[in-house]
This record gives C-alpha cells, sequence and structure tokens, in this order.
C-alpha cells in the first residue's frame, strides 16, 4: 500500500471518527429528560433508618405540608427590646398570616431576657423545594419593613433550604468557567504551543457536557433521586481531570512516536497500541473504585456513584477515539513552535532522568526518608474532628446560620429544628413525660396528631449537628422505646418498631454520621481489593501491585494529615464533614494509583529489553514531565470545588488535591522508583522480566529510536 492511500484511509477514518462523535452527542442532547424521581428521604437513608421512618409517618399528620420559618428579631446592640419593637412586630406578625398555613401566625415569643423576639411562621411544603424557597422569600420581604435598629433574621428548616439553594445557583456554570480556565493555562504552560492546548481542550470540554447530559437521564431513570449541584459539581471535576491525564499521557507518547515515524497516522496508531492498556487500567481503576458507592447507605453518594463512573467512560473514549482522531487531522504543524521530526532528540525527560540517577544510587535511604515524611504527614490528623453542625456548613454566613446563632444566644440552641418523637395517640402523654426527663432537653410538648400517630415535639438544649445534641438523641430513643405500647404503626419496608421513634432533621444528621461510619468499614476495603485486582491483571504479577496499594494508603492519611492541619489552623474550620472521609478515600486512592499505573506499566514494557533498573529509570525520565503535568492539572481542578462556599466541598477539593501532589512528586517520583531498584526483578514477582543485556541501557544512543518490543 502506498503512503499517499494509507494517508489518504487515515485521514478518511480520522474524519469519520469525528462524524460519529458529533453525530452520537447530537442525539443525547436531543433525547427527552426523564422527571427526577422524589428522594427516598430528606437524608436519602432507607426505611431502615429511624428518622426515615418518622418522615414517612408524618405524612399521616394533619400539618404534613406545613414547615415552619422561624423570624428572629433581636437589636444590633443586643439591648432588650423596647415596647415599641415589640409592637411593631406584632404588626409584621399580622402580615405574614396570609402566608402561614392556617392563614394566621402565633404571637411572638420574647427570650427570658428580652433580648430576642421569636415568631413561627407554618409554611406549606406543598409544591416542592422551589415552591419553599419562593415563599421564604415572601417572608423575608414581608419583615424588611421593620424599624432600621432591629436586626430581623428568617432561619429554620425552609430558610436553610432556600439558602443552601442559593449556595448552588449559578454553581455549574461558575464550576465550569473555573476549571476549563484552570485546564487551559496548564495545558499552555505544559505545552508552550499556541495551538495544541485548543484541541485537547475541546475534546474534554465536549466530553464533560457530554457526560453531563448522560447523567441528567441516566440516573432519575434507574429510579436514584439525582441532586443538584453537589453530584454534578464533583462529576464535572473528575471528567476534566482525568479526561485531560489521559490527553497528556497519549498526546506525550504520540510525539515520541512522531520521532520514530514520518507517517502521523501510523505514529498515533503505536501511540495508541502503547497507551490503550494503562489508560483503560487507569479508567478502569476508577470506574470500579467510584461504583463502590453504590453499597453506600446514602442516595446521593449511590447518584453520585453512576455520574463518576459514567464520566470517567466517556472521558476514556474521548482519549481512545475522538483525541486521536482530532490531533492526526491537524498534523505535526499542532505542536508548532516545537514540532517533533524523526529521528530528533527528546527535549523533554532531562530533569526526571537526573532524578533517576540519583534515587538509584542511593535508593535504601530515598525510600526511607519519603516514607518518613508520608508517616509525618499522617500525624497531622491525630487530633482530627468530625461532624459539622447545621450553621458550620457554609463557608460564607448566610442569613438562616446568622438567625440560629441569634436565637441560640437566648433560647435552647435547638429551638431552629426541633426533634420529632411519634407514637400512638394513646402513649403520647407517657411519651412525652420520659421525654422530658430525658438529660440534654429543654422542652417538650404535644405536637400534631391524627387517627393513629401522634407528634411530640421536643426541644434540645445543644446545637443541632453537634456531639451534644447526638448524645441527647441517643438517649431520647433509649427512653421513649423503653415506653410500654408507645410504638407507631409501622413503615412499608421496615421492621415493626420496639417503641416510639425518633427523628427530624436533628436525628437524621445523626444516622447520616452514623451511616457514613458503616459506609467507611464496607466499602474501604472493597475498593483496596478491588483496586489490587486491577493492578495485579496488569502487572501480571503480586508483589508490585501489594506495594502500590500500600503507597496510595500511606498517601492518603499522609493527604490527610496535611489538610486537617491546614483546615485547624489556617481556614479555621470546626470539623471534617462525616462524609467527607470515604469521598476522600475513594477519589484518592482510585485517582492516585493512575500515576503509578502510568509509571509502572511503561517500566514493565522497558524493563523487558533492560531489566528492571534501566526499565525503571527510562519509565521515569520518559512519564516524569507527562505525569507530573497531569498531577498538577488533576490536583488544580479538584481545588476548583473550593469556589463553592460549603465546606464539604472545600474538604473534599483540598484533600485530594494535597493527595493527588504527594502521589505524583513524591510517590511516584521517589517512594516507588526506589522500592522497584532496591528489589531488582523481584519487584515483579512472580511474574518474570526478561532484560536483555546487549539492549542499549536508558538515555544511551540510539536507545529512544530503538522500536519497542510487542507485549506479551
Amino acid at each position: 500500500m502506498s503512503l499517499f492511500t494509507r494517508v489518504a484511509r487515515g485521514r478518511l477514518a480520522a474524519w469519520l471518527t469525528v462524524v460519529a462523535a458529533l453525530v452520537v452527542g447530537a442525539v443525547v442532547f436531543g433525547l427527552p429528560k426523564p422527571d427526577n424521581p422524589e428522594p427516598v428521604s430528606a437524608t436519602g437513608l432507607s426505611v431502615t433508618w429511624q428518622s426515615t421512618q418518622v418522615e414517612r409517618l408524618q405524612e399521616q399528620l394533619p400539618s404534613k405540608d406545613a414547615q415552619p420559618a422561624l423570624v428572629v428579631v433581636s437589636r444590633a446592640d443586643r439591648a432588650p427590646l423596647s415596647g415599641t419593637d415589640r409592637g411593631a412586630l406584632d404588626d409584621a406578625a399580622a402580615a405574614l398570616g396570609p402566608l402561614a398555613v392556617g392563614g394566621r401566625v402565633s404571637p411572638a415569643q420574647v427570650s427570658p431576657d428580652g433580648t430576642v423576639a421569636l415568631v413561627a411562621v407554618p409554611l406549606s411544603s406543598a409544591g416542592g423545594p422551589q415552591s419553599v424557597v419562593d415563599k421564604v422569600e415572601q417572608v423575608r420581604e414581608a419583615v424588611g419593613g421593620l424599624p432600621a435598629e432591629l436586626t430581623v433574621e428568617v432561619t429554620g428548616g425552609p430558610a436553610f433550604t432556600a439558602d443552601l439553594g442559593k449556595v448552588f445557583q449559578g454553581a455549574d456554570t461558575t464550576l465550569l468557567l473555573v476549571t476549563a480556565a484552570v485546564v487551559a493555562v496548564l495545558l499552555l504552560v505544559t505545552y508552550r504551543s499556541p495551538f495544541l492546548w485548543l484541541v485537547p481542550l475541546l475534546v474534554v470540554g465536549a466530553a464533560e457536557q457530554f457526560t453531563l447530559r448522560v447523567v441528567e437521564s441516566l440516573v432519575p431513570a434507574l429510579g436514584i433521586y439525582l441532586p443538584s449541584g453537589q453530584v454534578t459539581g464533583i462529576a464535572s471535576v473528575l471528567v476534566f481531570g482525568a479526561a485531560t491525564d489521559y490527553a497528556l499521557l497519549l498526546i506525550a507518547r504520540y510525539r515520541e512516536e512522531l520521532r520514530r515515524e514520518e507517517n502521523r497516522f501510523t505514529a498515533m496508531r503505536a501511540a495508541l497500541r502503547r497507551t490503550a492498556e494503562p489508560i483503560l487500567a487507569s479508567g478502569g481503576t476508577v470506574v470500579l473504585g467510584v461504583l463502590t458507592l453504590l453499597l453506600s447507605e446514602q442516595e446521593t453518594n449511590r447518584a453520585l456513584a453512576l455520574a463518576c463512573a459514567t464520566g470517567v467512560v466517556f472521558a476514556m473514549l474521548s482519549a481512545l477515539f475522538v483525541l486521536p482522531a482530532a490531533l492526526v487531522l491537524f498534523g505535526r504543524g499542532l505542536f508548532w513552535p516545537f514540532v517533533p521530526r524523526v529521528g530528533a532528540a527528546a527535549r523533554e525527560g532531562r530533569l526526571w532522568g537526573r532524578l533517576g540517577a540519583l534515587v538509584v544510587r542511593r535508593p535504601l535511604p530515598v525510600a526511607a526518608l519519603a516514607t518518613l515524611l508520608l508517616a509525618g504527614l499522617a500525624l497531622g490528623g491525630l487530633g482530627i474532628r468530625t461532624g459539622l453542625s447545621e450553621t458550620e456548613q457554609f463557608r460564607e454566613r448566610p442569613e438562616a446560620v446568622a438567625g440560629a446563632e441569634t436565637l441560640a444566644r437566648a433560647f435552647p440552641a435547638g429551638s431552629t429544628q426541633p426533634v420529632a418523637v411519634l407514637t400512638n395517640p394513646q402513649a403520647a402523654p407517657r411519651v412525652l413525660a420520659a421525654a422530658e426527663a430525658v438529660d440534654g432537653v429543654a422542652s417538650a410538648r404535644p405536637g400534631a396528631a391524627g387517627d393513629r400517630v401522634a407528634q411530640v415535639d421536643v426541644v434540645l438544649t445543644a446545637e443541632p449537628g453537634t456531639a451534644a445534641s447526638d448524645r441527647a438523641v441517643v438517649a431520647l430513643r433509649e427512653s421513649v422505646a423503653a415506653v410500654p405500647d408507645s410504638a407507631p404503626p409501622t413503615v412499608s419496608g421496615a421492621d415493626a418498631p420496639d417503641g416510639a421513634l425518633v427523628g427530624g432533621s436533628v436525628a437524621a444528621t445523626y444516622d447520616s454520621n452514623e451511616a457514613n461510619t458503616r459506609d467507611l468499614q464496607l466499602i474501604l476495603p472493597i475498593i483496596l481489593l478491588l483496586v489490587g485486582a486491577v493492578l495485579v491483571l496488569l502487572l501480571r504479577g503480586l508483589l508490585a501491585p501489594l506495594l502500590l496499594v500500600l503507597t496510595v494508603i500511606a498517601s492518603f492519611f499522609a493527604s490527610l494529615g496535611a489538610a486537617w492541619l491546614l483546615f485547624d489552623h489556617v481556614l479555621d474550620f470546626p470539623a471534617l464533614d462525616s462524609g467527607v472521609l470515604l469521598l476522600a478515600f475513594v477519589f484518592l486512592v482510585a485517582l492516585g494509583v493512575d500515576y503509578n499505573i502510568f509509571l509502572v506499566s511503561r517500566a514493565r514494557e522497558d524493563a523487558r529489553r533492560t531489566g528492571t533498573r534501566d526499565g525503571m529509570l527510562s519509565a521515569l525520565r520518559v512519564t516524569g514531565g507527562v505525569i507530573t503535568s497531569a498531577g498538577v492539572l488533576l490536583a488544580a481542578v479538584f481545588a476548583v470545588l473550593g469556589v463553592l462556599p460549603l465546606i464539604t466541598l472545600t474538604q473534599i477539593g483540598i484533600i485530594v488535591c494535597i493527595g493527588v501532589l504527594l502521589d505524583t512528586l513524591l510517590v511516584r517520583t521517589v517512594l516507588v522508583p526506589a522500592l522497584a531498584f532496591l528489589l531488582g526483578d523481584r519487584f515483579w514477582w512472580p511474574g518474570r522480566i526478561s532484560g536483555h543485556p546487549d539492549a542499549p541501557a536508558a538515555g544511551a544512543p540510539g536507545a529512544a529510536a530503538e522500536p519497542v518490543a510487542a507485549r506479551d
């Protein structure tokens, strides 16, 4: 076949691939979006959890569609409210009547010290979350005319829902723009070309948008509620990071092959043969890792598992099909001004070659120092605190948080979110008496009652979400469950309760924390086993996969310790959100092992010709630049989660950012090569690497141009 024919066929195949991708994208974007199903509960927990059972039973109460918004009024100087102030508040309360369920609002409650007044406005929850948000805004507008010397804040459950919605308002656009800008700058710095960076950026951006559209259809179609903001934000960042990493790996190998092959289509086929296995292994590791979240008790984590797995699949497809086609269409000129020519010496890798030479001379001290550094960073997490209260969830202080803090100054801290105790009407008086006797309970009073279910409203002395409120919830559950014949009706899908049930948002937060603990205990060993299995299949050995998994675990604990020092002493975060540990571990293990895969798979390939020592030196030299660029880029992309004013996402972003940097700059660069140099061919045990003594050593003249042996 002539050169002209090969070029023509290659160009046609490239155009057909690009056109096919555009057609598939158009079809997907044209599909109708299914309706998002209702969440299984406010927390995403199943009916096996007591707070969810209470939520279901509350649907039988006459007030099932009512949620109280709390109007909190105080003076800026914290002085007692005057008679004039109270009169103005009474007038405002009367004006709130048309917004309340039942058409009237109870008189204001004034704190014992007279400094804070509280007006409860029961709002209808019919119409969904957006309707609640609209009603909260109407309440805020209605009380906006109070005298200027008064501080008026609307808090309570509906207000927190409204303010949380504001946090994510426009978040997808902001996250997309910031992420794309970060990726564009880093690609421009990496390639130092005015044109090359545009191609991977456009392909990656298209993959991210394609992913979000597919997720909007896939997750609801599987019957899982898709929350906006958090799930799509993390999935978007993951797709940008993973797809760009794969693009960097492919382009680096393509540039290397262009120095060996005149025909760019032949060079791309060779690059794909060499990079397909590590990309598939890397992507497969991430997919399997995030899919372990399907075992989570939290519905949000299950939605996140599907969204992230879908995104990584499309990231791999874009790197293995669309990006190669786009690159070969533009030819070598795309790399200008550093155009790779046949026979030209490689410009990259010199720094990493010198570093490898330093490590190989003293591998044992280097490995020991790297391990000590990781252990020292891990010690930073010894004093870690977990569990954020409701008012500590936001980096910015919204009105609902400010109102809750004002209320806590003069009323019991739990006034914003009373605990709901559900029982049967006959046992309600006895349950009320049992609740009042519990340590940590400020007050208890009868609530709404129906034919089969009655509610007792309990106010705790502790702020919702704190350790003290958790202890009070546990004690309250034990106390009311012991009341004879106090069990409410059985909820479908749940076991018959032994006694009264305790729920509400405070108890739901406690249940969520317990669910996160269970998820950690179940999912952590499973993801480690899955990652280890992928490494065994890739490397055809046992010792190297075991060492790589251990380095990733060490990197996780080191990043957690370093991040906690930052959270505690610099950012002044009160604690680590209980759900952060699981997500950070899943992402760090799945993503952190990628760079080891890129390095060690190349080392194994080169070791077939030169032996383990020179193979690792060659792999470090050739992959050092691209892996470092990929790691820095992925770390920067996850750090972008910090643009959202929610502490949970900021903490996930920072922990993953630090962990990826450790994996890239310390574990992959120093620790793993040192271990390989120490063990030699035993590194691949029980597999074998057959080096050829006559082959040119890494870095020797002619070594770069020598054809790579076929894989076995």
